[in-house]
């Protein structure tokens, strides 16, 4: 299950990810993209920078600030697998293990 922890971008740190980001546009919220964790530190995703690496706003408690992340290089090896949609060196499991079954394999 993937955390439930939004946060807003505070107002300077939006204009820095807007002019750091090739799209020019991020979300002015995020929710943190790792799954269900104990830890207090959160990670959402803003865009991606260039081929292996992306934008992601992180906090813990009060303490909010950008970071430039190196593409979580880990891939799912079943047949139909993709690709880690996070970070390297990240804590908990990778996106496609929070992925539900399909339903071919619920019968």
């Amino acid at each position: 299950m993937q955390c439930t922890r939004w946060r807003r971008l505070p107002l300077n740190l939006a204009q820095d990810a807007r002019e750091r980001a090739p799209s020019g546009c991020v979300d002015r919220a995020v929710q943190c993209q790792l799954s269900t964790h104990d830890d207090d530190r959160h990670y959402g995703f803003l865009d991606d920078l260039s081929y292996g690496t992306a934008l992601w706003l992180w906090w813990h408690g009060t303490d909010v600030g950008l970071a430039t992340l190196s593409d979580c290089t880990t891939a799912d090896l079943r047949p139909d697998g993709e690709g880690c949609g996070l970070f390297a060196g990240h804590t908990e499991q990778h996106t496609w293990e929070e992925t539900p079954p399909s339903e071919e394999t619920n019968t």
